[in-house]
């Protein structure tokens, strides 16, 4: 009788999760774990700390359906994984590209005396799949997407039917808060049943819409994989949702090719980038007080919710790195710890887009102006009310750059520039130019 164990991360979920079906289809027992890692649990926002606990009980639920129990330990994983795996057959898991996991996955590694199997089991394509004809990673999404859509899947295994052991350990860590969203697997599918996939082109960029899936929080977790959302989708008006998936491996791939890029410019020049990093400035910016409406709403819902609409993120990007001139890495790491999806790969690939730093086609003299930004996609200002409330009373005209109303007109709507809401930090034209100049200045 052989047991095997699975070392869940990023995968909370037993359906179309390789690591568990090979361990339940080679072993006769399977343990399930998960260890909570301070090093992530503590630093987290609070509602990512809530998802994850939510996330880890409706796991537990459902191995307890199936006569078993979830294992969860809190500690180093790197000591507690080798002490659980003992003298067991073998230890699965799913693997993930991040620099921190890839260190904590090679050390418990070399300790462990059980043999271990891994999986790219939340991606759709492993890393190192999707190769240029040299066998190079790709630079450029566009001929990432062509190949990444015409290569045929890996299989994954068949589950099998080990027994589960029903050791909890020391149990879900207790949270105070409500998960931002139903959790577990029955919450990813119930999010991607609801979703309107075939509007998702129109409504992507309205803040003030529900027009994204909020799939993305599933997929940091694991809670359903993106093959399976893939086979759902699998239609050819939704191809604009499924490029999404294809963005989500191409960030994967190049950080596993390239692991520096959470803390290093991939065009190296940029890295020489004079960048004024103004204390003040930046704390404006985290607590939703730059002046400016939508960066204000989405920093404010950020901090808030742990979550902010895709658009507004770019905006919101866009105005720390080229109006403030502020390091995109400041940035990067304020959203990673807060985002509900904060992803390593994912983040400090769209924060190296929106700087211009990356790989893919992104010039460093696009820079977003926020109050067209505003004006396009959230015309009536409801995103704004919603996350602004002392702007509320503006028309739907003004409430986009208040400063640009007269003062008598702002005082009957009880805002005061300087004392209600914020003056701008910047005139956005010249910080436009500063931003270009230090750029070109940078690369010589």
């Amino acid at each position: 009788m052989t047991t095997g164990l699975v070392w869940f991360r990023r995968d909370l979920r037993v359906v179309d999760n390789p690591a568990w079906a090979a361990a339940t289809a080679e072993h006769d027992i399977v343990a399930a774990l998960f260890v909570v890692d301070p090093r992530l649990w503590d630093t987290a926002h609070p509602a990512r700390r809530a998802q994850l606990a939510a996330n880890l009980g409706a796991l537990d639920a459902d191995l307890s359906t199936a006569g078993g129990r979830l294992r969860v330990e809190r500690g180093d994983p790197t000591r507690i994984v080798p002490t659980i795996a003992g003298a067991l057959d073998a230890v699965y898991w799913n693997d993930d590209v991040s620099p921190y996991a890839r260190s904590r996955d090679r050390a418990v590694r070399r300790k462990l005396r059980a043999r271990p199997i891994s999986f790219y089991g939340n991606l759709v394509h492993p890393p190192g799949s999707i190769a240029t004809a040299a066998g190079k990673t790709y630079r450029v999404f566009t001929q990432f997407w062509r190949r990444w859509e015409a290569t045929p899947w890996d299989p994954w295994p068949e589950p099998g039917d080990a027994r589960i052991a029903s050791d909890p350990g020391t149990g879900v860590p207790p949270c105070r808060d409500a998960p931002p969203l139903p959790p577990g697997e029955n919450g990813a599918w119930a999010r991607l049943g609801s979703f309107d996939a075939g509007g998702y082109e129109a409504w992507r960029d309205r803040p003030d819409h529900r027009g994204t899936s909020m799939l993305s929080v599933d997929l940091k977790f694991g809670t359903i994989s993106p093959r399976a959302i893939i086979e759902h989708l699998d239609q050819p008006n939704l191809a604009v949702f499924i490029r999404q998936l294809a963005w989500r491996d191409f960030y994967a791939h190049l950080l596993a090719a390239f692991p520096a890029m959470t803390t290093a410019a991939i065009r190296p020049e940029y890295d020489g980038i004079a960048w004024r990093n103004d204390p003040d400035e930046f704390a404006a910016w985290q607590g939703g007080a730059t002046g400016f409406p939508l960066v204000d709403a989405g920093m404010r819902q950020l901090n808030s919710s742990g979550w902010m609409h895709n658009r507004v993120r770019m905006v919101a990007a866009s105005f720390l790195v080229k109006d403030l001139l502020i390091d995109w890495r400041w940035g990067e790491r304020h959203f990673r710890k807060l985002l509900l999806d904060g992803d390593p790969a994912q983040n400090a690939g769209n924060w190296q887009w929106v700087a211009g730093t990356g790989v893919d086609a992104a010039p460093y003299f696009r820079v977003f102006n926020p109050v067209v930004q505003s004006r396009k996609f959230d015309p009536a200002g409801a995103y704004i009310r919603a996350h602004v409330p002392e702007l509320a009373a503006l028309s739907d005209e003004a409430i986009h750059a208040p400063w640009e109303v007269g003062r008598p007109e702002l005082a009957g709507c009880g805002v005061i520039l300087g004392e209600t809401y914020p003056e701008p930090l910047v005139d956005h034209a010249i910080a436009r130019e500063n931003a270009i100049a230090a750029y070109q200045s940078a690369r010589g």
